[in-house]
C-alpha cells in the first residue's frame, strides 16, 4: 500500500528567514566579487526575503512569480556583468524562486516518509548539502581549468572578453599547439603524448597479466604466508613514491647497463623497457586488489565442475573463471593505465629525454616556460579520466549482475 504524504503550506515565520539564509549565501559571493562581502550578505538576505514576502502574500501566482524572478535577475546580471552575468542571473533566478515555493508549499516532504520528524528531515537535507559542498570543493578547480584552456590570450586568468562571453576571447590555439598544428609548435607535447600512449598500454598489459595470476594464486586456501606475500605485492602503492623511485633508479640502472653491454640493445630501447617495467610494478597492486575483491564472490564449484567434465586448468581459467572475474580484471587494468599515464616521479628518475611522457612535459611546462598549453592538456586528461570512470561504473554494474547482486 502506497504511503500518501499530505503537503501543507508552511508559516512565513519559517519560510522567510530560511530564504534569507539562501540570499545571504548568494550575496556573499556577489558582494565579495565587488569588494564587500558583508554588504553582499546583508543585501542578499534582505532582498530575497522581501521578494519572497511579495510573491507569497501579494502576487500569489507561482507561475507569474517564476517568470518575474527569472527575467528580473537575468536583467540585473546583464546590467552588471554582460552576457555572463545574464546567464548567472537567469540561473540564480530559477534557483531562488524554486527554493521559495519548495519551502512554502512544503514540497520538501513529498519524497520523504510522512512519519519523519522535523529533526530527521533537517538532517536528511543537511547531509545532502554537505555532500554537495564537498563535491563543489573537489570539482571547482576542474571547472576553472577547462574554460581557461580556450583562452585566446597566453594567460592563466579569465580575460574581460571571456567574462563578457565575447567570441574573440576564445580560441583553440592551445589545442593546436598541443597537436603541433601551429607554425611555432616544436612538437614536444605531441611527442610526449605518444610516449605516454606507448608506455601506458604495455605497462598495463604486464600489470594485468602478473596481477591477475598473483590474485588467483593468493585466493587459493593452500598458499602459505598469504598475508605476507600480499603485503609485499601491494607495497608499491603504500611506500612513498619518491622512495620507490630512488630504489628503482639504482636497480634499473644496473639492469640497463647489463642489457646494453651484454645483450647489445639500443640505449633508447633499454630506456623504454625500464620505464615500462617500473610502471608495471606500480600498477600491479591495483590489479591484485580489484581481482581479489572479485574473487571473493566466486563460486569454486564451477571450476571443480569444469575439471570433472575433463577441462584442463588453462581451459577452465579462460572458459569459466575469466568471464566471471573479467570486470575486476578490466577495472584493475584501467587503474593501472591511469597510474602509468599520470606518473611523473619514477619516469624522471629512470627515463631519459627520449622517454619523456606527457606528465613530465607538463611539469617542465610549469617549471620552465609557464606554457598555457598545459590547460589544454589538463582538459584532455580530464575528458579521458571521465571516460575511464564511466567505463568503471559500467563494469561495476555488470559485475553485480553477474554475481546476482542487482537485477538485470
Amino acid at each position: 500500500m502506497a504511503l500518501v504524504t499530505t503537503i501543507s503550506r508552511k508559516p512565513l515565520s519559517f519560510v522567510i528567514p530560511t530564504v534569507g539564509g539562501l540570499g545571504a549565501l548568494i550575496g556573499l559571493f556577489i558582494g565579495t566579487s565587488f569588494g564587500s562581502g558583508l554588504v553582499g550578505v546583508v543585501g542578499g538576505a534582505v532582498a530575497l526575503m522581501l521578494l519572497a514576502l511579495i510573491y507569497i502574500t501579494v502576487l500569489r501566482n507561482e507561475k507569474m512569480a517564476r517568470w518575474i524572478n527569472r527575467l528580473g535577475m537575468a536583467a540585473l546580471g546583464f546590467l552588471y556583468g554582460g552576457a555572463s552575468g545574464l546567464v548567472l542571473g537567469l540561473f540564480a533566478g530559477q534557483i531562488t524562486i524554486w527554493f521559495i515555493y519548495w519551502l512554502y508549499e512544503g514540497r520538501y516532504r513529498q519524497s520523504l516518509l510522512p512519519y519523519l520528524t522535523s529533526g530527521q528531515v533537517l538532517w536528511h537535507y543537511t547531509f545532502r548539502v554537505i555532500c554537495g559542498a564537498i563535491f563543489v570543493f573537489l570539482i571547482t578547480p576542474i571547472l576553472v581549468v577547462m574554460p581557461l584552456s580556450f583562452n585566446a590570450q597566453d594567460f592563466f586568468t579569465f580575460t574581460p572578453e571571456m567574462l563578457r562571453l565575447d567570441p574573440d576571447g576564445y580560441s583553440l590555439k592551445h589545442y593546436a599547439d598541443f597537436f603541433g598544428l601551429r607554425s611555432d609548435s616544436n612538437g614536444e607535447w605531441l611527442r610526449s603524448f605518444w610516449n605516454s600512449l606507448l608506455i601506458a598500454p604495455i605497462a598495463t598489459i604486464l600489470s594485468v597479466s602478473l596481477g591477475t595470476l598473483a590474485a588467483i594464486g593468493l585466493s587459493q586456501s593452500h598458499v602459505p604466508a598469504k598475508r605476507a606475500i600480499m603485503a609485499i605485492l601491494i607495497s608499491p602503492m603504500i611506500v612513498p613514491l619518491i622512495i620507490s623511485a630512488t630504489g628503482m633508479f639504482f636497480f634499473y640502472s644496473s639492469m640497463g647497463n647489463w642489457m646494453e653491454d651484454t645483450l647489445g640493445l639500443n640505449k633508447d630501447l633499454v630506456g623504454y623497457i625500464k620505464v615500462v617495467l617500473a610502471h608495471a610494478v606500480l600498477g600491479i597492486p591495483f590489479v591484485i586488489i580489484t581481482v581479489t575483491a572479485t574473487l571473493v564472490g566466486f563460486d569454486r564449484s564451477l571450476t571443480r565442475a569444469a575439471a570433472n567434465m575433463g577441462a584442463d586448468p588453462v581451459t577452465t581459467f579462460f572458459r569459466v573463471q575469466m568471464p566471471l572475474i573479467l570486470p575486476g580484471v578490466i577495472s584493475g587494468g584501467l587503474f593501472a593505465f591511469i597510474t602509468s599515464f599520470d606518473e611523473v616521479v619514477v619516469v624522471m628518475f629512470i627515463g631519459s629525454a627520449s622517454q619523456k611522457t606527457l606528465p613530465w612535459q607538463m611539469f617542465l611546462g610549469l617549471r620552465e616556460q609557464i606554457s598555457p598549453t598545459i590547460l589544454a592538456v589538463a582538459t584532455i586528461l580530464v575528458a579521458l579520466s571521465i571516460a575511464l570512470l564511466i567505463t568503471l561504473e559500467m563494469l561495476r554494474r555488470r559485475s553485480e549482475r553477474l554475481r546476482g547482486m542487482s537485477p538485470s
